[in-house]
């Protein structure tokens, strides 16, 4: 089942490649969606993809050197049939 969620991610998340490797893992799972740098440090994205690779997603991407998920807030999102690729902004 496809589903779209959106992350708000906090800890060491700036500066240290999170939203390439990001980027890295959609390409490898197949998802689409964005990542966004915040003013406030935070990364906020949004994930769309079959529900058991959007849920490790985030596992996943925290495997990258340097980066440190320290919380994260999740919502779930309606699923946007136009979306098509995953970017960074």
């Amino acid at each position: 089942m496809v589903i779209r969620k959106h992350y708000y991610v906090d800890g060491r998340v700036q500066g240290v490649g999170f939203r390439y490797r990001a980027y890295y893992v959609a390409q490898n799972y197949g998802l689409t969606g964005y990542a966004i740098n915040l003013d406030d440090g935070r990364v906020e994205l949004e994930v769309q993809g079959e529900q058991a690779l959007v849920d490790s997603f985030l596992d996943k991407v925290e495997e990258g050197h340097f980066i440190r998920i320290d919380s994260f807030e999740a919502r779930s999102m309606p699923v946007n049939p136009d979306d098509n690729q995953f970017y960074i902004d």
